[in-house]
């Protein structure tokens, strides 16, 4: 009985099915692997007939345990150009996982290379896949090309500033180092990572992702270490920076078409005590969705920001550190208001994502297009609304505020902690108080902590003792509902996360406010007052992000700082 019967006789194929397989077969390709294919059957359904009918048992490889000794000895092209997976010693035997089990002839060559009997067990492809990539390392296969192109053919990698030899060597080379450098970026975009860390240390090279905001260190085989200048070269190249020049940091931007949707990655590159360090900031463009009901402000705070966005003049702030989503709050403000009778002109470093229907400038400091160079430029322009990226100096802080004083509404960056510190830091630019008491209309002061994943996600009751002082404990009795932690699963990866989630703090500018900003009054007081008045502070949101179930009690401990003191 051939695959498609076994198919037809479990129920998994109808006959019709069966013959469209059928017709589509070419180059004589197996009829059950055109039906997962084309979608007709899952793969995992499919290989538990073929499992059935062959006597091999189906192993679901995610709770797997695996006995890792045996990589060391297996034959690693068994591994990557069929598919084999050693799982355990079984009986003087060892279990091997394929994802196809009416093909006899590599088990039979593991057979022989071990000296032992084998026992196979069915699994999906990729769930092999990912234990190559858990066990082996992102980028093994293309690695044991290299390796074999490298013994087989004697050529030598790129080396540096000899650019004639160089060239050879990267043109012999290009299409394994494209593979491999490609499955780095793909791997990091697939795994939702925002930034690629590729780290030269005294033991070799280090891959490290940066997922929902924490660093992960990706496994590599050791053999990677040999080709770290191939590497590095390549991405320069990719990047257009100088490959020659390794005294120097430089910047440089790469576009890609990754599952036919576009990928900015900003290159970062800076030469360090062991080689060159690189950091690549990917922008997921196809995945981007700027609106601020998705933002997951509280109701009442995103109708307050949502007044404040509408307003016909003033300077609207947002701050917090690098990576804490400003960006994105500021662009879903500007979708928000955007229409056919405003004018809307931005100027970033850099421009991150481009936004229909808004003028967008790229600053450049080398050449003398600054912040506070390009806002003056800005203005004749006669604009409605402008964004500065970010308020980093006296002058560009004294542009924004004479912009906003000429009748224009202006929305800014800022690096503080909280949101009542920015009145104090712009007075401490050097901006007299009562311009930033007449001009600061509000500012959002913002985090981002991990999202639960929902589908694995588990309630539990913690009792008044188990949680921090500052916890809304009578609130949550109120509720009568549980709260979540995180476990992990298959979906997440293991993390118990998806995502990230913002938490916000929105201090308006009251007559309260405005008057202790007029004062020179400290941070610490304007907090006080802006809490009397209202202002819901980010570890009080970050809890009722715990109430809601989209994070955890750990989440908002590593992210926010209590507010009593």
């Amino acid at each position: 009985m051939d695959a498609g019967q076994i198919l037809l006789k479990h129920g998994l194929l109808s006959d019709s099915e069966l013959s469209r397989a059928v017709d589509a077969r070419t180059n004589g390709a197996r009829v059950d692997q055109l039906a997962v294919e084309m979608g007709l059957v899952g793969e995992a359904d499919a290989l538990r007939a073929l499992g059935l009918e062959t006597g091999v048992d189906f192993l679901d490889l995610e709770g797997a345990s695996v006995d890792l000794t045996l990589l060391q000895t297996f034959p690693p092209k068994l591994i990557h150009r069929h598919g084999l997976f050693p799982i355990e010693r079984r009986r003087g035997a060892v279990v091997v996982a394929t994802s196809d089990p009416l093909n006899l002839y590599p088990l039979d060559e593991a057979a022989a290379a071990l000296g032992c009997p084998i026992i196979p067990v069915v699994a999906t492809r990729e769930a092999i896949a990912k234990r190559i990539k858990t066990h082996l390392g992102v980028g093994s296969e293309t690695i044991e090309g290299l390796l074999a192109q490298r013994d087989e053919e004697e050529v030598e990698l790129v080396d540096g500033l000899q650019l004639e030899d160089g060239e050879i060597a990267a043109e012999v080379q290009e299409a394994s180092v494209v593979h491999l450098v490609n499955e780095i970026l793909l791997e990091a975009i697939d795994s939702r990572a925002s930034d690629v860390h590729i780290e030269s240390q005294p033991s070799g090279v280090k891959v490290r992702y940066r997922i929902d905001g924490l660093l992960q260190q990706q496994p590599t085989p050791p053999e990677i270490n040999r080709f770290q200048a191939a590497i590095i070269s390549r991405l320069k190249i990719m990047a257009r920076m100088n490959i020659a020049e390794k005294r120097l940091p430089q910047d440089g931007r790469i576009k890609l078409k990754v599952h036919g949707r576009e990928v900015d990655v900003r290159v970062s590159v800076i030469p360090m005590l062991h080689g060159e360090g690189i950091v690549m900031r990917i922008l997921d463009k196809g995945k981007m969705e700027f609106s601020l009901e998705k933002l997951g402000m509280a109701p009442r705070m995103k109708a307050a920001f949502d007044r404040l966005i509408r307003m016909p003049h003033g300077i609207i702030l947002v701050t917090g550190p690098t990576g804490s989503g400003k960006t994105t709050t500021l662009y879903s403000a500007l979708v928000g208001i955007k229409s056919e009778d405003t004018k809307i002109i931005t100027t970033e470093d850099p421009v991150e994502y481009q936004l229909e229907g808004i003028n967008q400038i790229q600053v450049h400091p080398k050449i003398g297009l600054t912040f506070a160079a390009s806002l003056r430029s800005i203005l004749r322009h006669d604009p409605d609304v402008v964004l500065v990226g970010e308020i980093r100096d006296h002058e560009t802080a004294e542009n924004a505020i004479q912009a906003s004083l000429t009748g224009h509404l202006v929305f800014s960056t800022l690096h503080t902690n909280d949101a009542p510190s920015a009145y104090t830091r712009l007075v401490d630019m050097g901006i007299e108080p009562f311009l930033v008491a007449s001009t600061i209309e509000g500012v959002m002061a913002q985090r981002l902590v991990r999202r639960l994943c929902t589908k694995c996600r588990e309630e539990y009751m913690p009792k008044r003792d188990e949680l921090p002082d500052d916890f809304p404990w009578e609130e949550y009795q109120a509720l009568d509902r549980p709260i979540y932690r995180n476990t992990g699963c298959r979906s997440c990866r293991g993390s118990g996360f998806a995502g990230r989630q913002g938490i916000f703090e929105l201090c308006e500018t009251t007559d309260g406010v405005r008057q202790l900003a007029h004062d020179r009054a400290s941070s610490w007081e304007i907090r006080k007052i802006a809490l009397k008045e209202g202002m819901r502070t980010l570890r009080d949101d970050a809890w009722h992000k715990v109430l809601e179930g989209i994070t955890t009690v750990d989440e908002v401990l590593r992210v926010t700082k209590s507010d009593r003191m």
